[in-house]
């Protein structure tokens, strides 16, 4: 079964292909909504101006009419950002299990129906931790407890070449973005080696990756042979997002959290932070990156007097 993907504005959501769909794939709607807003600003001389600023707003998720979530999201794929939080969140394990999700931006509410239900969910929400940095998200029960639960591919059988991440850097550093235009907003990618499936953005880090997992689950995509890029720091959620995605290589423009860099021990998952032009740190997972060292830079020297 193949159909076209939704048409979003691509400086929001950028998709690279049309592919198939799971068998049982729930009905969306394709709900979309302006992403940026024009405001009247004064700057420092004195001069006013016209600028485009990001269109956050609030989106309220019900599953099976219980109230479960709100999500604080631009709202350039939200059908997708509530599969991927659903499965990231691990509530549920395939999307088969949806019956559909309507989005409805005149209430500001996402509407699951689901086929028999999620087991436990009262139970399973109980225990709610809210994450780190802007646009929080939550995440549900133990951090540490599910990521005892995850393997990801052998070094062996999941590598990148030096070369492969200048590429990706590169790819990302000349998008035509919602940054670009606006800022204050967190992108996110998934590649495979160096070819870029989607770029999605959000005003937070968490609902990128969400959007982007549940694409990923939509359309049966394995992480096994994927790269997920990130401007947003590399935390101990964000780490397990990744993880939960089967993605074992993460690239960020950002830095680092003990916590995200322990769990990527405990996981064997290869983390670049800090990575744009030519420059990167690798913090973790060596056994999968094949170096192609720069030659030294000269020092520069600056005479004095």
């Amino acid at each position: 079964m193949t159909r076209p993907l939704p048409a979003i504005n691509p400086s929001a959501c950028e998709v690279a292909a049309e592919l198939a769909l799971v068998s049982g794939a729930p009905r969306l709607t394709s709900a979309r909504v302006p992403l940026l807003r024009q405001i009247t600003v004064l700057d420092e001389y004195g001069s006013q101006r016209q600028i485009a600023i990001p269109a956050e707003r609030a989106l309220t998720v019900y599953v099976d009419r219980q109230e479960l979530v709100t999500l604080m999201t631009l709202g350039a794929a939200p059908e997708w950002l509530v599969l991927g939080w659903l499965c990231n969140q691990r509530l549920i394990g395939e999307v088969s299990e949806i019956e559909s999700v309507t989005v409805d931006w005149e209430v500001g509410a996402a509407a699951v129906k689901t086929h028999a239900g999620i087991a436990n969910l009262a139970e399973r929400t109980a225990r709610r931790v809210v994450t780190s940095g802007c646009g929080q998200g939550t995440v549900f029960g133990d951090v540490l407890a599910q990521a005892a639960e995850l393997r990801l591919p052998d070094p062996a059988l999941a590598r990148i070449r030096q070369s492969t991440l200048y590429a990706v850097l590169e790819q990302m550093r000349l998008r035509n973005s919602i940054h670009r235009q606006a800022g204050s907003v967190h992108g996110c990618a998934l590649f495979c080696g160096t070819r870029m499936l989607l770029a999605v953005e959000d005003v937070g880090r968490h609902n990128a990756i969400d959007t982007i997992a549940g694409w990923m689950a939509l359309h049966g995509l394995g992480g096994n042979d994927k790269l997920f890029y990130t401007t947003g720091r590399l935390t101990s959620e964000m780490v397990l997002k990744a993880a939960h995605m089967g993605v074992p290589i993460v690239v960020s423009r950002n830095g680092i959290t003990a916590m995200g860099h322990g769990l990527a021990e405990q996981l064997g998952m290869t983390l670049f932070g800090r990575a744009a032009n030519r420059h990167f740190i690798c913090y973790s997972g060596l056994a999968r990156f094949d170096a192609e060292p720069e030659p030294q830079r000269p020092t520069v020297r600056v005479a004095i007097g």
